[in-house]
């Protein structure tokens, strides 16, 4: 029996029926209190703390119905089970309505009361489970969880705000790994729906001859192995968010059902004609330009309206450089697990230069890859070089002054600076002493001179 629920409140005016339970639940190893009538069941609950209340529901004056009613008021969390003689459906309907866990119906022995307690018990500890989770889960998704220090994240993330309030469908932008589900969950968790269904669907991932039956489910039969009924990601998502990964890849013929769907808030399975009526939100994300493929005739131009009532561009990490640093701390915090990691300036330095084609996601699995073959708490420059053969950025060597060139200071300063990184493969600390200034200095310069 878990521990955490020890102490319980036992009312019955029955004397010999409460004298048998008391010892039954005291072998158990609960810690038991007894009282004859509700009144005074309800005193000792206002007066002590317990886990569990099991009462009659006939007592004298103040009923087991009124008792539960009372104490349910003032505490959400005690489990509360009933005794009855009468174990009509009615009742049990009632109890449950009015707060009950569970009842359980007379005559019954130590083992079914034993049961009962359980199995009550279970599923307490399986809501408080759940709730922790989806508070777990709005604490991640909230937008302050969100790495995003520069200027180009932050309006991402106040339009993402506004748009969580309402229940316009949202279309997000951006290239591979730039973070959209990321942005699509935070929008689920930051809206009124959010203790409703969140329903993922990669399009590209589906087949492409079982995406039409994933969608919107199907009837038994409808195809060569539908051996039963199957609700499609729409009707699970009722009165909950669908996103839609990558939505440029959806085929014409499941365009126009989309279209319906946004539409009318209805759909068919397949091999059915009865319509099934949904509320859900839809988010879509894609990493093409969908104005491009309705030029082309690959995406209808009416659904794209329908999905454009909201679009969220996320740039990518090559425009938003600012985030790097900060994304590069909490990378190295979530793959060290135990072990704190630093960078070394000149790593730092390389992986600012490097453009990222693959985003937030390619920076994170570089981090984890030179976290996992460094040999000391530092990732260093000669761990990053191996990795990825891409990360280095040379410079482009420049040309010598010639003696007829009229050059401003500015243009030989920049030449100057150039020739170093070129020198010192791009390490910005080496260039610094190579033209013997301090690093901030030329790091300054090089802001100012474009380079």
């Amino acid at each position: 029996m878990p521990t955490r629920y020890k102490k319980i409140l036992l009312v019955d005016d029955d004397e010999n029926l409460t004298k048998v339970i008391f010892f039954q639940l005291s072998s158990m190893g609960f810690d038991v209190t007894t009282a004859v009538d509700g009144e005074s069941g309800f005193e000792l609950f206002k007066q002590n703390s317990f886990d569990i209340l099991i009462t009659d529901l006939q007592l004298p004056g103040l009923s087991g119905m009124e008792l539960l009613t009372s104490v349910r008021r003032l505490d959400k969390n005690i489990i509360i089970l009933l005794i009855t003689a009468y174990g009509t459906v009615e009742n049990a309907i009632e109890a449950s309505r009015l707060g009950a866990d569970d009842y359980i119906t007379k005559p019954f022995g130590k083992e079914m009361l034993r049961f009962i307690i359980e199995k009550a018990i279970r599923m307490r500890e399986l809501q408080t489970e759940n709730i922790q989770l989806r508070g777990e889960l709005y604490q991640k998704y909230e937008f302050g969880n969100v790495i995003a220090k520069s200027a180009a994240m932050d309006d991402v993330l106040k339009l993402t705000g506004q748009v969580a309030e309402s229940d316009a469908t949202v279309l997000i932008q951006g290239e591979s790994g730039t973070g959209k589900e990321l942005i699509a969950r935070a929008i689920h968790y930051n809206s009124n729906r959010h203790d409703k269904p969140l329903i993922t669907v990669n399009c590209p991932s589906i087949p492409e001859n079982l995406i039409e039956s994933e969608l919107f489910g199907h009837v038994r039969g409808a195809f060569t192995g539908a051996v039963k009924d199957r609700r499609g990601k729409f009707q699970l998502a009722d009165r909950g968010t669908i996103f839609l990964d990558e939505i440029g890849d959806l085929k014409d013929e499941l365009q126009a059902r989309l279209l319906r769907v946004l539409q009318e808030k209805e759909f068919e399975r397949v091999g059915d004609s009865a319509p099934i009526k949904v509320d859900v939100r839809v988010v879509a994300a894609t990493n093409k330009n969908l104005e491009t493929l309705v030029a082309q005739g690959k995406f209808r131009e009416d659904l794209y309206y329908r999905l454009n009532v909201v679009t969220i561009a996320i740039p990518p990490l090559r425009e938003r450089k600012d985030d790097i640093p900060f994304l590069i701390d909490y990378f190295m915090k979530k793959h060290g697990k135990d072990k704190k990691f630093g960078i070394s300036d000149d790593a730092l330095d390389l992986i600012m230069q490097y453009d990222w084609p693959g985003n937030v996601r390619e920076l994170e699995n570089t981090i984890e890859r030179a976290i996992i073959i460094s040999t000391e708490p530092v990732i260093k420059l000669e761990v990053l070089q191996p990795i990825s053969r891409n990360l280095k950025k040379e410079f482009a060597l420049p040309p010598e002054i010639g003696a007829d060139e009229n050059l401003t200071f500015e243009e030989i300063e920049k030449r100057a600076i150039l020739n170093a990184l070129n020198k010192t493969k791009g390490n910005k600390t080496k260039a610094a002493k190579l033209l013997d200034v301090p690093r901030h200095v030329l790091l300054y310069r090089m802001k100012k001179l474009g380079i």
